[in-house]
């Protein structure tokens, strides 16, 4: 089965084929750093993540751009209101960009901790306001914009696909505006490419049309196509931004350029709280930060992978307590393999380990294949589990096969999930090393107990290894441990 994809332009799965193979270009709308990062923003980058990971993990050659917004974006989402940055940095007494930059920074250490593969690219709408002017300056060449007073609007009524993303007609899209029609705009639906700076405004810059700075929509179509031309393979984003957001970006970009903005649009939906949006403007979210105080950042990871990225994802203590377990028993398994790795005798892997190997691998594709779906990935990898601690229990398992576990996990649930970290493969030195031989020497002090008919003392070995959460398993070969 070849991957598939639903792409939000045509409503509708089809086969993944881009426009240079193995070539791949992604861009995804990055944060509007003038805040700690939320659950709403992992779930949404950590969804894009796996969609980068899993197109290189079947060979394509990915060039993954996030952008980072640190001007323009205006506190209604559209043309009206604050600078959110401008806004935030005056109430710490701060330069915006000072305030952006230390936002920037942190919310790259939170994604670093959930395992968020860091773009390729990252560059920030204020570093490219030359290349904004320009785009507006084409705009207004081919008569699809027009200025008023030092603002410079999209007529959107010029650009006859409009609404062709959110299928919204331009008498809709009109009627969904936030605020009343500006004096100087033409439609309400118009929407702003560059904004004249009022007196005080501290992020502004020189153009044709005055002092000023530009408006949100403009900053995607000019950092993505820098990048990845002026055709790209995949935009992804936030099912809130579709409009107006992605929809600004189709009709000035292809306005300029006059064919195609994006092959597949690819859009993640949105974190709940009790069934409502989690958001800042909201005040009902939980940043990164806070949940990683109570949970490992992975089992967050975990946690939003087990649904769809097109589906909501309703936050609850309930549902991380639970992913907590879950993940524990992965870590589990993954660390029982590679100890008994260390001590399992030569050998190929066996016929047996060698179709559970393919078949996992096979029912993890198809999931993955079928528009990004983890939660049947994870599923397969789980349904490994269980194989896996038997295998590891099991003292005529050969290195071989033992090896071919490891290797699954590492590829499927490491390489693309992102779940199986590399810092376990040093379980056999270090405190790993000091942990067996402390849990060996209890062990053989068991053994011993139950030689001498104690077994008081054995009861009470086994009852202080399992509170730690170590499982003992006795059998024909003798005890063996695992994690729980």
């Amino acid at each position: 089965m070849a991957l598939r994809v639903y792409n939000s332009l045509s409503r509708e799965h089809e086969a993944f084929e881009p426009l240079n193979p193995p070539y791949v270009g992604v861009y995804v709308c990055g944060p509007t750093v003038y805040g700690d990062a939320h659950i709403g923003h992992a779930k949404s980058y950590i969804a894009f993540d796996l969609v980068v990971r899993y197109l290189r993990f079947l060979g394509y050659k990915v060039r993954y751009v996030q952008n980072i917004t640190d001007v323009g974006h205006l506190t209604d989402d559209a043309d009206e209101g604050e600078d959110k940055i401008a806004r935030r940095a005056a109430l710490e007494q701060v330069h915006p960009l000072q305030l952006a930059e230390t936002y920037a920074r942190r919310y790259f250490e939170d994604m670093d901790r959930l395992n968020v593969l860091r773009p390729d690219i990252s560059p920030r709408a204020s570093g490219h306001i030359p290349e904004q002017i320009a785009l507006t300056e084409q705009l207004l060449k081919t008569g699809h914009a027009y200025e008023v007073n030092g603002n410079v609007y999209f007529d959107v009524s010029s650009f006859p696909e409009y609404g062709k993303l959110s299928r919204r007609r331009i008498e809709e899209a009109e009627s969904g505006t936030r605020v009343e029609i500006r004096g100087d705009k033409r439609h309400a639906a118009d929407f702003a490419l560059w904004k004249r700076a009022e007196p005080g405004h501290i992020l502004q810059w020189d153009s044709p049309w005055g002092r000023g700075y530009p408006g949100w929509h403009i900053e995607c179509s000019c950092m993505s196509q820098k990048y990845l031309g002026e055709t790209f393979d995949i935009h992804g984003g936030g099912l809130e931004n579709m409009f107006p957001h992605h929809e600004d970006e189709i009709a000035q970009s292809e306005a300029a350029y006059g064919h195609p903005f994006a092959k597949y649009w690819l859009h993640n939906n949105m974190v709940t709280v009790g069934g409502q949006k989690m958001g800042k403007s909201l005040g009902n979210f939980t940043t990164c930060r806070d949940a990683f105080t109570r949970y490992d950042p992975l089992v967050l990871r975990m946690v939003i992978l087990q649904g769809h990225y097109r589906r909501p994802f309703d936050y609850t203590e309930e549902s991380l307590a639970a992913g907590q377990t879950g993940y524990e028993r992965l870590v589990g398994a993954v660390k029982a393999v590679r100890r008994a790795m260390d001590k399992a005798p030569a050998g190929e892997a066996d016929d047996n380990v060698k179709r559970l190997a393919e078949e996992t691998e096979k029912r993890f594709r198809a999931a993955m294949d079928d528009d990004f779906n983890s939660a049947g990935a994870l599923a397969a990898l789980f349904d490994l589990v269980g194989d896996a601690n038997t295998l590891a229990r099991d003292p005529k398992a050969t290195r071989g096969s033992l090896e071919r576990v490891d290797d699954l996990f590492r590829r499927l649930g490491g390489d693309v999930l992102g779940l199986v970290q590399d810092r376990y493969a040093d379980d056999a030195s270090g405190t790993r090393q000091v942990i067996d031989q402390l849990i060996g020497t209890m062990l053989d002090m068991r053994a011993q107990a139950r030689k001498n008919k104690d077994f008081a003392m054995a009861d009470r070995i086994r009852d202080q290894l399992t509170g730690m959460g170590i499982v003992l398993e006795d059998g024909p070969g003798g005890t063996t441990w695992r994690m729980e």
